[in-house]
């Protein structure tokens, strides 16, 4: 249905500073690879305006936004769902990421924050290190955050259309986070919208970002306080058991099948990083097939076997806090390096 057909309803919904409805939302969304942009920042805009956010942060939120050409060519190039059926090695990327410069600067960071992680961890149940080498992989420990204008970047990736709802919300929240007293000059990140030293989108700042140093603000930019109490708070939120790993190193005898133990269930989300795993069993159960863990672990501990790089190479027994990790990004390749990571830097 064309946008053009519904002009003068929009205006007037405009006009009279109004939230759109969905059932209007949804009509205008079908069409809006006809619209400009300056149009659809007025609709997001009134959005915004009718979930209370203030007219002056509006304003400034919205000055001079144009859509950046650079954040759409990066967006359409993210790949899709892959069609192979291989993985790119592990080890490789381990030995990338989990290299002896990022162990040592984690491990000063670590101990710099120490008091602060062991009232996290008392507060939340969530290691220190797990908050250290989350913060390590997404910002390089802060030395690095990101430079696009959070504005135009959301703004531009709703327009766009590709993600259209999720961006849009996101370009919304923004202008509540703003609303807080967040200059546009502070709020920068990443191409795709996410900011701070923990790489928060904004609807995740809104719901878990903590003021642990309790000055009033929750800033996930300077306070380092504020930071590792929120990247404690998403994983706590996200279900991490407290006093379980991540998962532990584990020894397959020679000849044994992997395959065997395959899941067969499908996981409705990032079902290509889910089915790398092997179905659940104690670590007990484990055991007593001949895959020892090479940790200490409990036996009626539910894990699932993982052996990336196939038979004779590294094996892991991965407990329900590995999914955790994969919450804050759905890769295997990330979710491992940040697990052995925080390994090293507790040693």
């Amino acid at each position: 249905m064309s946008i053009r057909r519904h002009i003068f309803g929009v205006s007037a919904l405009l006009g009279m500073c109004l939230p759109l409805s969905g059932a209007q939302a949804e009509e205008i969304n079908q069409g809006l690879p006809e619209m400009s942009f300056d149009a659809y920042v007025q609709i997001l805009a009134a959005k915004a305006r009718g979930e209370g956010v203030r007219e002056s942060t509006i304003a400034a939120m919205t000055q001079g936004l144009t859509p950046s050409d650079r954040v759409i060519a990066l967006d359409r190039a993210q790949p899709g769902t892959p069609s192979r059926t291989g993985y790119p090695l592990l080890a490789p990327y381990i030995s990338r990421h989990v290299n002896s410069t990022r162990i040592a600067s984690g491990r000063r960071t670590y101990q710099a924050n120490y008091a602060v992680s062991r009232d996290i961890e008392k507060t939340f149940g969530v290691p220190g290190e797990i908050i250290t080498a989350i913060w390590g992989h997404e910002t390089n420990y802060g030395s690095y955050m990101g430079n696009f204008d959070l504005a135009q970047s959301l703004a531009t990736l709703a327009w766009e259309g590709r993600r259209r709802e999720l961006f849009a919300g996101e370009f919304v929240d923004l202008l509540k986070i703003a609303d807080q007293g967040y200059p546009r000059s502070m709020l920068k990140g990443s191409w795709a919208g996410a900011f701070g030293n923990p790489q928060f989108l904004p609807s995740v700042y809104l719901k878990l970002a903590v003021d642990g140093d309790g000055d009033g603000r929750k800033d996930i930019w300077n306070s380092r306080q504020d930071t590792l109490y929120s990247i404690a708070n998403y994983f706590h939120d996200a279900g991490w058991r407290a006093g379980q790993p991540w998962g532990v190193e584990a020894r397959v005898p020679s000849g044994f099948d992997v395959d065997q133990y395959k899941s067969e269930l499908t996981s409705p989300v990032c079902p290509r990083v889910h089915e790398r795993h092997s179905q659940w069993k104690t670590v007990g159960e484990w055991k007593a097939l001949g895959v020892w863990p090479q940790a200490v672990i409990g036996d009626d501990v539910m894990t699932s076997l993982f052996q990336p790089d196939g038979p004779g190479t590294p094996a892991w027994l991965l407990t329900g806090n590995y999914r955790v990790i994969l919450e804050y990004n759905c890769s295997n390749y990330y979710a491992m390096s940040v697990g052995l990571l925080a390994d090293e830097i507790a040693r």
